[in-house]
């Protein structure tokens, strides 16, 4: 069987003992047109924007309960120092983000509106690529970048007002975080809802016999010793799946909130 799945901490153990043909790509996001469009994987790893839009077009995936990667994202909202906005400065204003789809911006516009009472639909969403899932078509307020322009050059240049950025660190100190002391505020966030912000999970075929992948997945998880933000079961995921959903639901990403147990089926 064909696997895509990253290199982490608590995947180490799963890809070593697995039956499994994984194919070396990185990172991971790179396959996941791949995965949602030509349905070339038996087992992918894949962001839960990504899997949610992909259910609802009607991919046939279901979901294993195993959280490979998640983030607070709140200082994943960027702006430069010698421009710098406030959260409710931005409606009007212009968000550069990889795609409007994409997981972090997902959660990133849930934040503002929810924590920040901001309207994500007055934002110009700048952006770089289409949505993984093809049958997405992105909504008025989106707009795709000159090719050839990059995401924190534009930043820099002011010809957007703020980013929301991915995997790669920021290390020029002129992009600072847009929500103020943002890691506090994830922490208050956390509270508040009671989960984690979920990027990627484990989906697979329903031709695939889950119950030994999940059994070594359980494993490698336990060998890695984080289960904070790495949860594996069910039930330790169902809240964080839960503000997932509704968070995916509620920016019209999907047509209706999923019940949890639907997304295993």
């Amino acid at each position: 069987m064909k696997a895509l799945l990253g290199d982490y901490p608590c995947t180490a153990a799963f890809k070593k003992s697995a039956p499994l043909a994984f194919e070396d790509i990185r990172p991971p996001s790179a396959g996941f047109k791949r995965v949602v469009r030509g349905l070339e994987f038996d087992v992918a790893e894949l962001a839960i924007t990504t899997f949610l839009m992909a259910k609802a077009a009607g991919k046939p995936y279901r979901l294993l309960p195993a959280v490979v990667l998640a983030r607070m994202q709140h200082p994943r909202l960027v702006c430069d120092v010698r421009r710098a906005v406030t959260p409710r400065d931005l409606e009007g204003r212009r968000v550069g983000v990889r795609s409007y789809s994409v997981t972090t911006g997902m959660w990133i516009r849930g934040i503002l509106a929810e924590d920040h009472s901001v309207d994500c639909g007055r934002i110009t969403w700048v952006t770089f690529e289409d949505a993984h899932v093809a049958e997405f078509r992105d909504p008025p307020n989106v707009e795709r970048a000159p090719a050839g322009k990059k995401l924190e050059e534009m930043l820099l240049a002011g010809e957007i007002d703020a980013a929301v950025t991915g995997d790669a660190p920021i290390t020029d100190p002129r992009i600072v975080p847009v929500i103020p002391d943002a890691q506090t505020a994830a922490r208050a966030w956390r509270a508040r809802t009671g989960a984690i912000q979920i990027n990627h999970m484990v989906a697979v075929k329903p031709s695939v016999d889950s119950a030994e992948l999940v059994r070594l997945l359980g494993e490698s998880f336990a060998a890695a010793g984080n289960p904070e933000m790495n949860p594996i079961g069910l039930e330790a995921n169902r809240r964080n799946l839960e503000v997932a959903i509704d968070y995916v639901y509620r920016q019209r990403l999907i047509a209706r909130r999923y019940a949890v147990e639907e997304l295993f089926a």
